[in-house]
């Protein structure tokens, strides 16, 4: 990473502070997901999503001011939040909050599951990603703002304990049910080691939070010289941007990750020396994959070091600025998008892989046939 901007990093913003951030648009419920970059280090995981009550109107409380700059932007992007939400936001990307562990995001078919966290209630009643989120407590949520969203699963702070309940209606294909779901305290545990066939080691990211990109660097640092590994982002939202850098800087020896902003805003994120150039790489991504994680693996194809396996990622590649309103409340507004080393914007393209995982075929199947012949050719 270059610059001293980018070695302290604030649990929360000044008055007026700008804080620069790549936004994924994905929320899991007391979870907001998006790549962040600071004017410090990586250091916040980040944390639990919005937490307004359950009952909360369409348009934040206390965030008068940031809706209004958010209306002026006309950009899809920006969000408003009022100082709860943001600071359970912040709470998330420490990787704790309270809620029942679904991500969620906007789609053409309304809110759509991104990702249901291991564990979770969400998980031990059986949703999975794709299910899409009918209503929350009896309340339509077709074509509400995420962050609504989000804020009616997690629920007020004190309204809404662990062990209180929420009620989410579901559809998958022409299945229409309701599920009663209990508020649990979570944690994400960013990186997961799974050992597959000899000489090869399956490392999945599940975002970008706080200490994501050591964790990853000590799983890689306790591999057999030579051991491939299979980097799996599939259904990865996104998270801290300097997390998704320090990430690359596990298997780069310095050079460009990205540049984000505009004009002679411009900025450059460059990985650390010393990171393991020689072991066999494989990138999985699917359109799960956004933001922070769209721009790992387009550093590592761009740079030549991994072949990235899958589907067409989301596509998600614009920055954002938080700024913080008189009223409290938080907007963020789009100030320009992010490029890979090779000058590539992701932004409604996303990231197209090398191999391609065709229909009825197994992307980990076929992940770990490119990755044997990598490994042969080595």
């Amino acid at each position: 990473m270059s610059g001293s901007w980018m070695f302290v990093q604030p649990r929360r913003i000044g008055r007026g502070a700008a804080l620069p951030l790549v936004f994924a648009g994905v929320l899991l419920t007391g979870f907001a997901t998006g790549s962040w970059t600071t004017d410090r280090a990586p250091g916040d995981d980040g944390g639990g999503g919005p937490g307004a009550p359950v009952g909360a109107v369409a348009e934040p409380r206390g965030a008068n001011d940031a809706q209004e700059a958010v209306s002026r932007s006309g950009d899809r992007w920006s969000a408003a939040y009022t100082a709860r939400e943001y600071e359970g936001l912040q709470q998330a990307l420490d990787g704790r909050y309270v809620g029942v562990g679904i991500a969620v995001r906007g789609s053409g078919d309304g809110v759509v599951v991104a990702r249901v966290t291991p564990g979770s209630p969400a998980e031990d009643a059986g949703v999975r990603p794709g299910d899409r989120l009918r209503t929350v407590d009896g309340r339509d949520v077709t074509g509400r703002p995420v962050t609504e969203v989000v804020a009616r699963l997690r629920g007020d702070a004190e309204a809404a304990p662990v062990g209180s309940a929420v009620e989410v209606g579901l559809a998958r294909g022409q299945r229409a049910w309701t599920e009663r779901l209990e508020r649990a305290r979570l944690a994400t545990d960013p990186v997961t080691v799974v050992h597959l066939a000899e000489g090869i080691t399956r490392l999945k990211v599940s975002a970008f939070t706080s200490g994501a990109g050591e964790a990853l660097r000590e799983a890689v640092q306790a591999l057999p010289p030579g051991r491939g590994v299979l980097l799996d982002l599939r259904g990865n939202p996104g998270g801290l941007l300097l997390e998704a850098t320090e990430a690359a800087s596990v298997f780069l020896d310095g050079g460009l990750v990205a540049t984000y902003g505009e004009g002679e805003g411009q900025r450059a994120l460059h990985a650390e020396r010393g990171g393991d150039t020689e072991r066999p790489l494989v990138v999985l991504v699917d359109e799960g994959s956004m933001s922070a994680a769209e721009l790992l693996a387009g550093a590592l194809q761009d740079r030549g070091r991994a072949l990235v396996v899958g589907s067409p990622t989301f596509g998600k590649g614009s920055v954002q600025v938080p700024q913080e309103q008189p009223d409290g409340s938080v907007a963020e507004l789009t100030v320009g998008q992010y490029a890979t080393p090779g000058g590539r914007t992701l932004e409604g393209a996303g990231l197209v892989p090398d191999v391609a995982v065709g229909e009825g075929e197994d992307a980990l199947d076929k992940g770990l046939t490119v990755l044997s012949g990598l490994a042969a050719r080595a």
